[in-house]
């Protein structure tokens, strides 16, 4: 038996912080979906690595992840965190500006056998982007 909280934690550490693809690869069910994907956008694992691998890590340097809080119930674990780091690289279209971001998250993760396999999140990277638009 796996400890889902101990799995989210370890994806955040190793794969969001870290970058570690082969900690990313352990750690998703190769039939995973993120449910909070766009509409139309893809919604499987590699989408999920693509955003921390090209879009957040290149754009913020230093980048952690804080979790302040995980709560267990069944197979899902629910996660409060910050991912901040310095923008100094472009982040979705917004050139560095130097200053650190602090980006908001609360999602849960179905767990199966030590594995991701569903994904539901909601973050305030919209409000961060429009933060560093208005310089």
């Amino acid at each position: 038996m796996h400890d889902a909280k101990l799995v989210v934690r370890r994806f955040n550490e190793e794969v969001i912080a870290a970058g570690d693809r082969a900690a990313f690869d352990a750690l998703m069910a190769p039939d995973f979906i993120n449910r909070s994907a766009p509409p139309g956008a893809p919604n499987d694992g590699e989408s999920m690595w693509n955003t921390f691998d090209t879009v957040l890590r290149p754009a913020l340097e230093g980048l952690t992840v804080s979790i302040h809080d995980q709560i267990a119930e069944g197979d899902k674990v629910t996660t409060r965190k910050t991912i901040s780091g310095r923008h100094t690289g472009t982040l979705l279209g917004v050139e560095a500006t130097g200053k650190l971001v602090a980006i908001e998250v609360i999602d849960i993760v179905r767990v199966r056998d030590g594995r991701y396999v569903e994904h539901w999140g909601i973050n305030t990277l919209s409000s961060v982007l429009a933060q560093l638009r208005q310089g």
